[in-house]
C-alpha cells in the first residue's frame, strides 16, 4: 500500500470534462470527502450527445453550494488555459476532457486531434510552467487494441491501435511519459473499462440500446453477441480516481543524475466480463422492472445479431492487481446493480415510469 503524499484540504484542484459523466460524478465526490477544497471545472459543453444531460449534471453540482467555479472553454484555447493556471495556481489536475468513442473517430477524426492531443499538450505545457502536486489524466482501456492476451495488464505492449481514438489515448501516455521525464511532472493515467451508470453518456450501448427499444427501434448486437467487456460502474471508477488522486509517483533521481520519470499507469475495470447478450438480458429486466418498457415487451423481435463492427474488440477484461496492491482497492459493483441504478434514474429522467 502507498501512503497518500496530496492532502487537497486547503488546495485548488482543476477538472476537465466536469460536465461529462465521469468528471461531474468526480467533482461531486471530491466535495463529499473534501471540507476546504476549492474546484474549477472546464468543460467545451460539445453536441456529441444531448447538451442537457451535462448541464443537469452541472445543475446538481451547483446545488452543493461550494467552493465551486465552471468555466466553459475549449481544451485546445491554449491562451485560456495558460491564463486559468496562472490565476487559480492549481495544486493537481485530472483531465478527463477528451473527444470520446470509438465509432465516431471513424468519421469525425479531426475532433480527436484538437481535444486528445492539442488540448492535452496544452494541459502538459501548463503543468510544466505552473507546477503542480499531481496530473491524473484518463486513458482508456481501448489503447489494448488487437491484444491477444487477457486480462490486459498495464505491462502488456500496448502498440495495435484499432482505432484513432485509442492511438489518441496512448498518445496521451507517451507524452505525460516524456513531460514527466523532462520537466517532473508527477502524472498517473487511468486506462478506464466500459464505464456505465446512471446520468451516463447516451453514445454508450447500454444507454443506446435503452433509447432505441424504447422508441421500438432493433438494436444491433456486434460480433453476433460474442463480445465480452468490461463493465465498470462510474461509482467504483470514482472511489478508485479519488484514491489515486491523493498519491502522487514519488520524484526520483536516476544514476544519470536526472529524473526517473514519477509516473504511473493504472487499469480500473470491473475485473469480470460478461457477455454481451447476457449484459441485453439483465439491461433488459432492470428497464421492465423500471417500467421504462412494458412486462410484455417483444425483445426478440427488437434484437440483430450482426458482425464485428471497424474499431471494436471482441473482450476487454482489466488486470486491477497494481491498483488493489498500491491503494487496496478493487471494484465490487455487480452488473445487476449497476444496470438498476440506470434504469431507476433513466424512469426518473425520462418520466417514464408509470
Amino acid at each position: 500500500m502507498v501512503e497518500y503524499n496530496v492532502n487537497l484540504e486547503g488546495k485548488t484542484v482543476l477538472v476537465t470534462g466536469a460536465a461529462g459523466f465521469i468528471g461531474a460524478n468526480i467533482v461531486k465526490r471530491i466535495f463529499k470527502d473534501f471540507q476546504n477544497v476549492r474546484v474549477v471545472g472546464l468543460d467545451s459543453i460539445t453536441d456529441y450527445y444531448d447538451v442537457n444531460i451535462k448541464h443537469e449534471r452541472l445543475a446538481e453540482i451547483d446545488a452543493l453550494h461550494r467552493d465551486w467555479h465552471f468555466v466553459k472553454a475549449n481544451l485546445a484555447d491554449k491562451a485560456t488555459i495558460d491564463t486559468l493556471f496562472a490565476e487559480e495556481k492549481f495544486s493537481v489536475v485530472v483531465n478527463l476532457a477528451a473527444q470520446a468513442g470509438v465509432r465516431y473517430s471513424i468519421t469525425n477524426p479531426g475532433s480527436y486531434i484538437e481535444s486528445n492531443l492539442i488540448g492535452f499538450y496544452n494541459i502538459l505545457e501548463a503543468c510544466r510552467n505552473y507546477p503542480v502536486e499531481h496530473l491524473v489524466y484518463a486513458s482508456s482501456s481501448s489503447v489494448y487494441g488487437s491484444n491477444k492476451k487477457v486480462p490486459y495488464s498495464t505491462d502488456d505492449k500496448v502498440d495495435n491501435p484499432v482505432s484513432l481514438y485509442a492511438a489518441t489515448k496512448k498518445s496521451n501516455e507517451l507524452m505525460a511519459h516524456a513531460y514527466s521525464k523532462l520537466y517532473n511532472i508527477p502524472s498517473t493515467g487511468l486506462r478506464f473499462f466500459t464505464v456505465y451508470g446512471p446520468a451516463g453518456r447516451p453514445d454508450m450501448a447500454y444507454f443506446g440500446f435503452t433509447n432505441k427499444l424504447r422508441e421500438g427501434k432493433t438494436i444491433q448486437i456486434f460480433n453476433y453477441g460474442n463480445c465480452k467487456r468490461d463493465f465498470t460502474f462510474v461509482d467504483d471508477i470514482v472511489e478508485g480516481v479519488v484514491r489515486i488522486i491523493q498519491h502522487a509517483p514519488e520524484k526520483a533521481t536516476g544514476e544519470d543524475g536526472l529524473p526517473v520519470p514519477p509516473y504511473k499507469v493504472y487499469n480500473i475495470g470491473n475485473s469480470a466480463p460478461e457477455n454481451l447478450l447476457d449484459f441485453v438480458t439483465i439491461l433488459q429486466e432492470e428497464l421492465i422492472a423500471a417500467k421504462v418498457l412494458p412486462s410484455d415487451y417483444d425483445f426478440e423481435a427488437h434484437k440483430e445479431l450482426v458482425p464485428m463492427q471497424a474499431g471494436d474488440v471482441p473482450v476487454t477484461f482489466a488486470d486491477t492487481t497494481p491498483l488493489e496492491e498500491d491503494f487496496g482497492f478493487r471494484s465490487s459493483t455487480p452488473l445487476r446493480d449497476g444496470l438498476r441504478a440506470f434504469a431507476i434514474w433513466y424512469a426518473k429522467y425520462y418520466g417514464t415510469c408509470e
